[in-house]
């Protein structure tokens, strides 16, 4: 799984139309989230999936306190560059989320980890131990968010093309799109970046390849409940993909 971000961390953003203008919708719509969840009781996040950074920086720039770690070192470094560059303070690190309260010693306000990062794991129990480790990152009135798709509404089968569109850059068009193909619950995800210089007949295609486990949410909020979470929602409407949120009982 590392090896498909690194892989991608430098196009990463290209998923995104505008990926500045996603970072102002993303913290928008999750700060929107916490406040109706915590009220103002959320100051110091835990990014587990910072991938390029997406959700850190739009965090960090509404004023919360952000960690951030991913397992991929290319998108942690990225990352850093981008924070740095919108003049942001975030703690970048290199941590696999089934580490990290190992990595990070500490307890936070709240946990996030989204862009559907938690499927890369690729069983119940390697879930349960994810979760275990964030619940044992949150503090005592606290809680977690994750973002996730909704499995119960995809397709199921070989070859499900999934596009991302045209992109444009530097004189360059670049089509996206992925490919999935399901072996039982779980799914090959292969994502091509197609370019067109635009002056010969040449087109060059990347094809970055990566696997998912297409839990439902119903499953998903279970395994929260059994790390130890407490008031689990699902919230459809506040994001692009369903928030998932629990709290961390009061000791």
């Amino acid at each position: 799984m590392n090896d498909f971000y690194d892989d991608l961390a430098q196009s990463y953003h290209l998923i995104f139309e505008d990926w500045d203008t996603s970072i102002i919708r993303q913290g928008d719509a999750l700060s929107g989230v916490i406040l109706e969840r915590w009220g103002g009781d959320i100051c110091t996040v835990l990014d587990v999936a910072c991938g390029i950074g997406t959700q850190a920086i739009a965090l960090a720039n509404l004023g919360f306190e952000v960690t951030a770690s991913d397992l991929s070192g290319a998108a942690v470094k990225r990352a850093g560059r981008e924070a740095q560059a919108r003049n942001v303070d975030i703690a970048f690190s290199v941590c696999n989320m089934l580490h990290c309260h190992d990595h990070h010693q500490r307890e936070f306000d709240l946990e996030i980890a989204c862009d559907n990062s938690i499927p890369h794991l690729l069983s119940d129990n390697e879930i349960l131990t994810a979760l275990r480790q964030m619940y044992d990152c949150v503090r005592p009135g606290g809680g977690i968010l994750l973002t996730v798709r909704d499995y119960d509404t995809e397709p199921r089968g070989n070859g499900i093309l999934k596009p991302y569109g045209l992109r444009e850059v530097d004189g360059k068009r670049m089509v996206l799109f992925q490919v999935w193909d399901f072996e039982g619950d779980l799914y090959d995800l292969s994502l091509h970046i197609t370019e067109d210089d635009g002056k010969t007949d040449v087109t060059t295609t990347r094809i970055m390849r990566t696997r998912y486990y297409a839990i439902s949410s119903r499953k998903l909020m279970a395994l929260m409940q059994e790390a130890g979470f407490v008031d689990i929602e699902r919230n459809n409407n506040a994001f692009y993909q369903p928030v998932l949120t629990g709290m961390k009982d009061m000791r």
